[in-house]
């Protein structure tokens, strides 16, 4: 990871994108963007500096507080200092909104560039309808996960027209990290998946690409389905793993330079061995070792859930209230 200082250089290069990232419901007033506070509420009364030396530093003329871009970032998304150097540069990497008086084109529907503007509106899930929906499933995340994120108006084209709803949204990236496409699951109120035919949809350039968790190395594991590769990340949190999505995606999946040993985790169906067979016969023509990790159940996420179901039905009443994150 980049120095705090270095990030804060590369922020302030940006700055006025930056600004209409994360408070865009202010405005341009000369040398400063003007908004109302590090939320990015409407208003006046905090005022970041966009050109010269002291570029991205910010001020709230209200309570006194001040501080770089990183600063702001933290503040504004509600993350630890370390969090926000994260979010810093998952920002960085992506395409910055358009500045001056013309707006951005838009892109078009489902390119890598679509993608990459919906991700980059998105925030991170501490605290929202996604991390409690992923809590239901049995998956509580300990570690910051990059490539997951929610959007609380998402929207969606049905034949009666677009809505819009809350949906976690998963990055799929290449061997670079660039995001190519995503994968959107909406979701309802109560944080289970909305109510629709088909709450799950990707989008982009998604073949030999997936959604990656932790960073490629020699040892690996790689899924069909995003629980079932965040299920695995539960029980073994420092294997990296990714996934691709569908079964013919992770047929598709394009091995990593670094690979060497390859867990394909399998799901209990014809799909799932069909899923095996392709990446195991790519792999041992490229002299890699391919082995499966197989479920109890018909997935690894009913194996994540069947226990911890065991285990609630053991407690007191209360306490199985008090430490089930999904209730």
């Amino acid at each position: 990871m980049e120095s705090a200082g270095d990030l804060s250089r590369r922020l302030a290069r940006d700055a006025e994108a930056i600004c209409r990232q994360f408070l865009p419901n202010g405005r341009r007033q000369g040398r400063y963007w003007l908004v109302g506070d590090v939320q990015g509420h409407r208003g006046r009364r905090l005022y970041v500096r966009l050109t010269g030396p002291r570029s991205g530093s910010w001020t709230d003329a209200a309570t006194g507080e001040h501080g770089d871009l990183l600063d702001l970032i933290a503040l504004n998304r509600g993350l630890s200092f370390r969090d926000a150097m994260a979010e810093a540069q998952a920002v960085l990497r992506l395409p910055l909104p358009v500045c001056g008086t013309v707006a951005a084109a838009a892109a078009p529907t489902g390119s890598p560039e679509a993608c990459q503007r919906l991700f980059a509106a998105s925030k991170p899930l501490p605290g929202t309808l996604a991390e409690r929906y992923l809590a239901k499933r049995g998956i509580v995340l300990h570690q910051p996960e990059p490539a997951l994120r929610f959007h609380p108006r998402c929207h969606r084209w049905e034949p009666s027209g677009t809505i819009s709803l809350p949906a976690l949204i998963a990055a799929v990236t290449d061997d670079g990290g660039h995001v190519t496409g995503l994968h959107r699951t909406w979701l309802g109120p109560d944080g289970d998946k909305a109510a629709l035919d088909d709450p799950r949809r990707a989008m982009g350039h998604l073949l030999g690409n997936a959604g990656r968790f932790g960073f490629a190395g020699p040892v690996m594991a790689a899924g069909e389905g995003l629980e079932t590769v965040l299920s695995l990340r539960q029980a073994l949190p420092f294997l990296p793993a990714v996934a691709a999505l569908s079964a013919a995606h992770l047929a598709a999946w394009t091995f990593p330079a670094l690979l060497r040993r390859l867990y394909v985790v399998c799901d209990a169906d014809p799909a799932g061995e069909w899923a095996f067979a392709r990446p195991s016969s790519r792999g041992h023509a490229a002299a890699l070792t391919v082995l499966p990790l197989r479920p109890r159940l018909d997935d690894l996420n009913s194996d994540l859930m069947a226990l911890r179901e065991w285990i609630i039905r053991q407690l007191a009443e209360a306490d199985a209230a008090a430490f089930h994150p999904g209730r």
